[in-house]
């Protein structure tokens, strides 16, 4: 493979540095889908680029005060904006919620109904019961805005903290965050006037899934994915810079690719994005060919410096199995990793479709605790670049042997 590490560091730094962020819909994010486009036609891969309306969103400072204190906040995202002069009632529970006078006020959010992100109301893939509660029971109080206290949740949001419990632009209650330590020194105000004031704004904005593909199509197909969207304000590194590095290794190392299986790489915009839009773009042209399938391979979070690389496997056919377990004892750095859900690679289990997860046996093992995905630590600097391109050599060895 032409220049190896190298060109691994020179696609993280166009991704991850020159690029100034990859939110879906950005200027950034456009540009990240353009590259991905180059980078693979440059090998002989036939492209396809798809648009999507979107939601962008910009927000100015805002402020919370009651009885002439101040207290920091920072605006959802995807809310709507609002200036509330309001009483202050706050809730812990569903029970505390539905039993509450919270029309017109200003609602806080803190304890147990905080404890999570809340999952957006229209999202098909993972919604349990007491999100869809939570949000029906706020819709039908309708307060004139929600401040939400959280602590810290990495298995849902990341490491950020405090994490926004609401992401959401089909919700359209204005809401705020803050600090746990903030809720606490905002609770004794229950019942005083607050003013809040949020500058938050939505913004129609476009996108763009690009699919690459080579090879006949006679056999099933091989779908190899990866997110190229991170969050706003993060470079999004391992998160996920080294899965679209991935496939773009990929594409050199196929490039002479005639097998009789059609390869698609495919660059998917929104999984760091409430309403995952290419990701339903996808499933909406591929509804009725999932079956013509033989395998997804998603990459998410994978090169991270420490530990081995990560394949985890869901549902493979045991040819396909086997051969997984050969590549494997191929590649030292790469070890079987557990079942893990929060990645593209579960909407194709959902719809049938066998799936290999790559990522970064740090990451999964320690998904509730670390403090790195969604946050600024999410740098070129904690990937090994060797990683990436064993697992890009691994990847390229199993799909020569289907």
């Amino acid at each position: 493979m032409e220049h190896g590490e190298k060109r691994c560091s020179r696609i993280l730094e166009q991704l991850c540095r020159a690029i100034p962020e990859r939110c879906v819909g950005s200027p950034g994010n456009r540009m990240a889908t353009s590259f991905f486009e180059d980078e693979t036609r440059r090998f002989g891969w036939l492209t396809e680029s798809h648009e999507m309306d979107v939601m962008g969103w910009s927000v100015g400072k805002s402020t919370l005060s009651v009885a002439g204190e101040a207290f920091t906040v920072n605006a959802s995202p995807y809310s709507l904006g609002c200036s509330v002069e309001a009483p202050l009632v706050c809730t812990s529970s569903l029970e505390e919620l539905r039993a509450s006078e919270a029309l017109g006020k200003v609602l806080l959010l803190y304890g147990g109904l905080a404890r999570e992100q809340i999952m957006p109301k229209n999202f098909v893939f993972y919604n349990p019961d007491h999100h869809r509660a939570l949000i029906d029971t706020l819709e039908e109080k309708q307060p004139a805005a929600i401040v939400c206290a959280t602590g810290r949740n990495s298995s849902l949001a990341g490491g950020v903290y405090p994490f926004p419990l609401i992401e959401d632009g089909d919700f359209d209650i204005p809401s705020v965050y803050m600090t746990e330590e903030e809720g606490a020194r905002l609770l004794p105000q229950t019942g005083g006037m607050a003013r809040l004031e949020s500058r938050a704004v939505r913004i129609p904005e476009k996108a763009f899934n690009v699919i690459a593909s080579r090879g006949a199509s006679r056999g099933k197909r091989v779908v190899v994915t990866a997110h190229i969207d991170a969050k706003k304000g993060t470079p999004g590194a391992i998160d996920n810079a080294t899965g679209v590095a991935v496939l773009l290794l990929l594409s050199e190392l196929l490039a002479d690719y005639h097998g009789e299986r059609l390869i698609e790489l495919v660059a998917l915009n929104g999984e760091d994005y409430y309403a995952v839009p290419g990701q339903m773009q996808y499933i909406g042209m591929n509804r009725d060919r999932f079956g013509d399938m033989l395998l997804n391979i998603n990459i998410d979070g994978a090169g991270y410096r420490d530990g081995l690389s990560s394949f985890s496997f869901f549902g493979l056919p045991k040819p396909v199995m086997d051969l997984a377990s050969h590549v494997l004892e191929l590649f030292p750095g790469i070890g079987e990793g557990p079942q893990w859900p929060q990645g593209d690679h579960s909407i194709f289990v959902q719809m049938g479709c066998p799936a290999l997860a790559v990522s970064s046996m740090w990451l999964i093992t320690n998904m509730d605790t670390q403090d790195v995905t969604h946050t600024d630590k999410d740098n070129p600097g904690i990937v090994d670049c060797a990683k990436v391109i064993e697992i890009a050599l691994a990847l390229e060895t199993l799909i020569r042997g289907l």
